[in-house]
């Protein structure tokens, strides 16, 4: 089962998609189905290696890093049955999310809401957090219905709200310190059509009219040009079933999707690293190139958006109403310091819901997101983000950067504690853990 592109027991060098973590790994096992990650696991144990499974590696943070045996399961992927009376579909846990979609569409079925990245397992983006936006719905996280998982012993436990609801609750955000998770069930609907319309506008003026906005479509978001007055907000509405397609020309979708918003938009970061003055220049001709679309297409070509260019990032979930302070906050900073940011703010909304580690766990949040080019020192900007965030009751999510640590997290997430003794008993010797999750979690 060891990699054998990498020959077997050698040791490996691994790093994550933006670069901003790597390792060192004793192993890498690349199992063909469940009884081999059990196999692995307790294997480890016996070697006393610690174990990881890993995803796409989008994640920015440690989460899933380790200097013992990582597991790739990509061999472990596509739905394995479907409930369309239930809106159920059972998916293998290394599923990237672009395969699920197009499996799902074959099926007549999609997932209720999405990021705006695909490229994450299934597993890995439950496991973080991961969300879309659309004040009537919830993270991925919140949409699974079962799942199944390797423990610390080797043991496989399925587990669902009402059988170890416990572990259930925990595992469906667990970070990969609860186990390996092998199987989801996750809640699926008919597949549908979004109306897309995106459009330039100002950003105080989205301000003064933003709760409207979250509340009065199916899904909202806005991105705003630092050191402008300008963002670019998109308005994604379910259509009616007998609805159809009308798709973006096909040099219109190459021109704004792989022209601009990539291959430019690595130019430019190119340049403004390498001439940091010429930002707000850049920043102004960005927002100014923009120009209204409006189409309409299946739902996960309408919620993902092709991301080539390499970032690092932090985000922070607030309270709803919070998001104008924020703004306004981090406004001001930048107004005040000599940092030359040249990626978009993200503005996003998320329902509440009942995930003990869910950053929307108990209210409607607004997510705000900053971004550096992946060759750039966050330096200054995020840790003022950061403070920012603090001082408005944010909540950062889990793949993101961060600084935030256990004792802190306790006082944030009302369930921080039943998830932390939840943990203590399926993995007392830390199998599954990490630095990481040694600073959120405790040791």
């Amino acid at each position: 089962m060891a990699d054998r592109a990498h020959g077997g027991d050698r040791a490996v060098s691994w790093t994550n998609w933006a670069g901003t973590e790597t390792s060192r790994l004793a192993r890498v096992a690349s199992p063909r189905d469940e009884d081999e990650v059990a196999d692995v696991v307790r294997a480890a144990a016996e070697r006393g290696l610690r174990v990881k499974a890993v995803g796409a590696g989008h994640s920015f943070t440690g989460a899933a890093v380790t200097d013992g045996v990582q597991l790739r399961l990509t061999h472990l992927a596509g739905v394995t049955s479907v409930d369309s009376t239930r809106g159920e579909a059972t998916v293998r846990a290394g599923t990237p999310l672009w395969q699920l979609n197009q499996e799902l569409a074959q099926l007549g079925l999609a997932m209720p809401n999405l990021g705006d990245i695909d490229r994450q397992t299934i597993a890995g983006a439950t496991a973080t957090g991961t969300h879309g936006t659309g004040l009537h719905h919830r993270g991925l996280s919140a949409g699974l219905r079962a799942l199944r998982i390797v423990l610390a012993d080797g043991q496989v436990v399925s587990c669902s709200p009402t059988h170890h609801a416990e572990l259930f609750q925990a595992a469906r955000l667990g970070l990969g310190a609860l186990g390996i998770v092998t199987e989801l069930t996750i809640a699926v609907v008919p597949a549908f059509l979004l109306h897309a319309v995106e459009r330039p506008e100002r950003l105080d003026a989205i301000l003064e009219t933003v709760d409207a906005e979250a509340a009065g479509n199916d899904h909202f978001e806005f991105y705003w040009f630092p050191h402008t007055d300008r963002v670019l907000t998109k308005r994604n509405n379910r259509v009616a079933p007998d609805a159809a397609r009308q798709p973006l020309p096909r040099w219109r979708a190459r021109l704004d999707d792989d022209l601009l918003s990539n291959r430019v938009f690595e130019w430019t970061n190119r340049l403004t690293h390498r001439l940091p003055r010429t930002t707000r220049q850049v920043n102004a001709i960005a927002a100014r190139a923009l120009t209204e679309r409006a189409y309409t297409e299946t739902s996960h070509s309408v919620f993902v958006t092709p991301r080539d260019v390499r970032f690092i990032e932090s985000e922070w979930a607030f309270p709803r109403e919070a998001l104008p302070h924020v703004l306004q906050d981090l406004r001001c900073w930048l107004d005040r310091h000599d940092e030359q940011i040249s990626f978009p703010v993200e503005c996003r909304f998320a329902a509440a819901d009942d995930v003990w580690l869910s950053t929307a766990h108990e209210r409607e949040s607004c997510y705000v997101a900053v971004h550096r080019y992946h060759r750039q020192d966050p330096g200054m900007y995020f840790a003022a983000f950061e403070s920012i965030a603090v001082a408005h009751g944010g909540r950062p999510h889990w793949g993101k950067l961060h600084t935030c640590a256990a004792h802190w997290f306790h006082d944030v997430y009302p369930r921080f504690g039943d998830f932390v003794d939840v943990r203590d008993r399926v993995d007392p010797e830390r199998r599954f853990g990490n630095p990481y999750l040694e600073r959120v979690l405790g040791s």
